[in-house]
């Protein structure tokens, strides 16, 4: 049995990963859709004071209070850089670490960083002008990139979507990441590419090889690149096929020594 732990990308909560929670329960493991505090059930929650740390303390808090190891920890869009963090404090905790259609970022970044400067400059004034300054209000359905990215949708899937998105607390983009030590290879890093980034596997690849911005974090030895032909929020897409890869991808699970479990 494989316990995993899935956390929803911007805007969205723990009910995004509903089917693919149930697929992998019908398979005989464990499945914990996280929801972030300030978004899905938890919107009452959200404030100017909720940021990347408050995020990084809601996924280490289930690890360490439910006293789960051996994870598969899955981080999707805007949670690659929390499932980042809460690996590099809980690194004896996991056993693999998988970004879905995002990935980590270096040191002294924030999700803000990765942003393109107009495209940052636009969501600055957004957040400024229609979210009280500390709110990112969900952009729609039109509104969410490049074609790729909403490659899959259906009537039901725009619909669910625009009734179950909220703003995103702006304080989870704004601060930086802080990493103190180098990876030590404790687990395994997993990038399954999809359709968010609206480019083809091999160039995001060529990309990451380069070493160049933020891709850098990509580089070094113990990272596997696998595709999924769907578009950025293959959770509700493809939850079939995304629950076969999460499967085959944790199949060489094995459990960590007692002495690491905490």
């Amino acid at each position: 049995m494989t316990t995993f732990v899935l956390v929803p990308g911007a805007w969205i909560g723990g009910w995004a990963w509903r089917d693919v929670a149930q697929r992998l329960r019908r398979a005989g493991h464990d499945a914990y859709p996280v929801t972030l505090t300030g978004l899905g059930e938890r919107v009452h929650l959200a404030s100017p004071q909720v940021d990347l740390e408050t995020h990084i303390a809601d996924v280490t808090n289930i690890l360490e209070f439910e006293d789960l190891a051996d994870v598969v920890l899955v981080g999707h869009s805007y949670a690659g850089i929390v499932v980042q963090g809460v690996a590099h404090r809980l690194p004896d905790r996991i056993a693999k670490l998988i970004y879905l259609d995002t990935g980590p970022l270096p040191d002294g970044w924030s999700s803000l960083d990765f942003l393109p400067p107009d495209e940052r400059t636009a969501v600055e004034r957004t957040v400024e002008e229609a979210g009280d300054g500390w709110r990112w209000p969900f952009p729609g359905v039109d509104n969410l990139g490049a074609p790729s990215a909403v490659a899959d949708f259906d009537v039901a899937t725009r619909e669910l979507l625009t009734r179950k998105a909220v703003p995103q607390p702006f304080g989870t983009y704004r601060q930086p990441i802080r990493l103190t030590r180098e990876f030590a290879g404790e687990y395994e890093r997993i990038a399954i590419i999809a359709g968010g980034f609206g480019m083809p596997a091999d160039q995001l690849r060529a990309i990451i090889a380069s070493g160049e911005g933020p891709f850098a974090a990509m580089t070094g030895p113990g990272w596997r690149f696998l595709e999924l032909d769907t578009g950025h929020w293959p959770m509700l897409t493809a939850p079939d096929r995304l629950t076969t890869l999460l499967l085959d991808v944790a199949a060489d699970v094995s459990p960590a020594p007692a002495a690491a479990r905490g």
